[in-house]
Parts: C-alpha cells; structure tokens; sequence
C-alpha cells in the first residue's frame, strides 16, 4: 500500500480568500464582506498593519476574556447579518453556502474543506452504483452533505445542534437540491444502532470535534472516543466500492495518528491520502487547518 502524504488547499474558490494571517487572526472575504477574528494557529507576525486590517474588514471579531471561542462581531462597516456565496469547480460542482456572523466567531462554513467536497464529488462519479448511500457525521452545516446529494448520492446528514441541521437544510435548498435525510442524534449512538439494524454506506465523512455534546448531553472527547468510531465505520462501510474521509482540527493531532487510527481499524485500504489541510494568504503564509485522512475503492 503506497502512502501518499499531502498538502492540500483549495484552488477553486472564487467567493473565498485568505488575505493574511498573524497575530493569532486571520483576514478573510467571504463574497462582499472582508471579516477578521481568531486564529489560533496562526503564531506569526500578520504582514499587513493593524490599521490596514481595520481598513479593510467590515466586521472584527473580539473574544471574551474568560473564553476565546465566544465574543461579539463588532461592525465596522455596513455588513448583513446574512449572506450567501458559492462554490463551484470544473467537474460541475456547484453549491450556494447561508453564512451568517455567530457568537462563537464562525460564521457556517470551513473554506479550507472544499477540498473534501471536490473530492467526495469524485468519488462518487466513479462508483459503478446507482444512488451511493453516504454518511456525513458531525456534519455541522452541511457543505459536504449537499455535495454528495448533487453527485447523486442518498445522504444521511447527522450533527447534535437542531439549529445547524436546519442550517444544513437551507444550504441544500439555496443550492437547488432535496431529499438529504436530516438526523438529530449523538454520533456514536446513532452508528451503534446502525451496526445493530446491518445498514451499509458507499461514503463516511467524519469531521469531528475535539469536544461536544450529544442532543442529550451525551459528553464526546475525540482522543477517547475517535477509535471506537472508527471501529464502528468500518463494520458499516460497503467492502466493494467506498470511501471515507476522516478529517480532524486538534492542535496536538498529527496525520500519523489519522493514518493509525483507520489502519487499525480497516482490514483493507485502498489509494490512501493523508496529510495536512491548508489556507495560503497572499503574502503567502500557509495557515494549517486540519489534517486528514482519506481512501477510496
């Protein structure tokens, strides 16, 4: 089996671009609007001044003290509080994104994943099977589940937030697509039971978080919990033509770790990737983002 390690951003994008990183923020346009906030990654000195960030962004966002991932968007110019933009690529993948300014400074969308959505796209066009079951776990709103559902495939979409599911739902109509199957659950509850009733899948898209909470208070810790999933996906993933995309964002995770996870776990691998998720601003700083590891049959 040849491993092969890589580093992977975007390169479709049009409504999207990394202007520059530093100073622990991050300048993004998201379509129209020119938004700053929080990037923990992102250690170095920024290489615009603080002044031209100010300038150009419509909204900052600035944490609490007491906790960095919540805090208030502060507008700087005339910003919605919605908007939409879209994706596309050359193999006719074509997608509208709801967006909108969150109390937890994300705003609905991880630009850095389309990667996985072109990907997925591909997967499935090469499958010699009519209507590919796939499911998307933790799959927070929606972007990979639409793409599967516009290469034809019946989609499972499950994430534990009822708010990000009718997100995911309202991305999946603004795109022109319907019939995805919407799942409020706990992850790991809802894969025990589909072992239980032998129910199979062509896809599993797993991008889980390093912490949550099930709908019910259900308590996920990915170091402690992350194999067991895995163990679990494999006793559910069609033997004959598959893929899966494991994708995680932990500062102390490493794709070697993805690659022996799944490796422990999967009798057979077929064209592995693994490697590193990135964003390049355009002074031409690479922003981390994730790692990842994927296989395809």
């Amino acid at each position: 089996m040849k491993e092969i390690i890589l580093s992977l951003t975007p390169t479709h994008w049009q409504d999207y671009e990394l202007i520059d990183s530093g100073g622990f923020e991050k300048l993004e346009r998201f379509g129209e609007f020119i938004i700053s906030r929080p990037e923990p990654q992102a250690i170095w000195d920024r290489s615009m001044t603080e002044a031209e960030w100010r300038e150009k962004a419509h909204a900052h966002f600035a944490k609490e003290k007491n906790n960095p991932e919540k805090g208030q968007w502060k507008e700087l110019k005339k910003i919605p509080h919605n908007w939409q933009i879209d994706y596309g690529n050359p193999s006719g993948l074509n997608i509208k994104l709801n967006l909108a300014l969150t109390s937890f400074k994300h705003i609905g969308l991880f630009p850095e994943q389309a990667v996985n959505w072109d990907y997925i796209q591909e997967s499935l066009s090469q499958m010699p099977v009519k209507n590919p079951k796939v499911l998307n776990l933790f799959a927070y709103t929606g972007a990979a589940s639409v793409a599967a559902k516009a290469a034809g495939a019946e989609v499972t979409h499950l994430d534990a937030v009822k708010q990000v599911v009718t997100w995911s739902r309202h991305n999946m109509e603004a795109s022109g697509q319907s019939g995805i199957r919407w799942v409020v659950d706990d992850a790991m509850k809802y894969i025990k039971r589909e072992v239980r009733r032998g129910n199979k899948y062509h896809g599993i898209i797993l991008d889980p978080p390093a912490y949550g909470r099930g709908p019910d208070g259900e308590k996920w810790i990915l170091e402690e919990q992350i194999n067991e999933m895995l163990k679990l996906c494999a006793e559910i993933l069609e033997p004959e033509h598959h893929f899966l995309i494991l994708n995680m964002y932990s500062l102390s995770f490493s794709s070697i770790i993805a690659a022996n996870l799944v490796k422990s776990n999967f009798k057979e691998i077929n064209n592995p990737e693994q490697g590193e998720l990135y964003l390049e601003d355009h002074f031409h700083k690479k922003l981390p983002l994730g790692i990842f590891y994927r296989f395809r049959k």
